[in-house]
């Protein structure tokens, strides 16, 4: 798990774990818990979604509606990552552009990106799910989890040391 998710109040933590008891991580439902709730809009070309304050003191993630379904995913867990980390900075907003780009310090983008993979791709259940599919004898491993999970191939294959079993840079 990243730096990000071990920053995270316990109680935060376990609240996000009630939600990954099996892929797909059960992220609306998630997101719900948190008190974000998620519209599906058609946003300006290139950006794929943003958190900003509702009129009720909270914040609404806005995902583009255009987007394919695991993209969009990928951008609720990067906005509720960005509500998770970086509450005190979103002011009027962040919107971010499909390369998960925004006003905030690439640094802050990051953060947001090693924390939505944590979400969506938690350790212990990509392990049980790798052991699974080779078990099954599965061709290709990386695509059969990404689709288990619900996320595109490039992102499971950004989670490369969960997917082999080691820590990413060790041989």
């Amino acid at each position: 798990m990243s730096p990000e998710w071990n920053r995270l109040d316990p109680a935060v933590r376990a609240q996000i774990e009630a939600f990954q008891d099996a892929p797909p991580v059960r992220l609306p439902e998630l997101a719900r818990a948190l008190g974000v709730p998620i519209k599906a809009a058609t946003l300006g070309p290139g950006i794929s979604g943003e958190i900003r304050p509702d009129d009720g003191g909270g914040f609404v993630i806005r995902i583009n509606r255009h987007d394919p379904a695991k993209r969009q995913r990928f951008t609720v867990a990067h906005e509720l990552a960005h509500y998770l980390l970086h509450r005190d900075e979103i002011g009027t907003g962040i919107e971010d552009d499909v390369l998960y780009r925004s006003s905030l310090s690439d640094r802050r983008e990051q953060q947001a990106n090693r924390l939505a993979a944590d979400i969506l791709m938690p350790g212990d259940l990509l392990a049980e799910a790798r052991e699974a599919a080779e078990e099954k004898g599965v061709g290709d491993v990386v695509l059969y989890l990404a689709d288990l999970f619900a996320v595109s191939e490039a992102a499971m294959r950004d989670q490369g040391g969960a997917i082999t079993g080691r820590e990413a840079g060790a041989s």
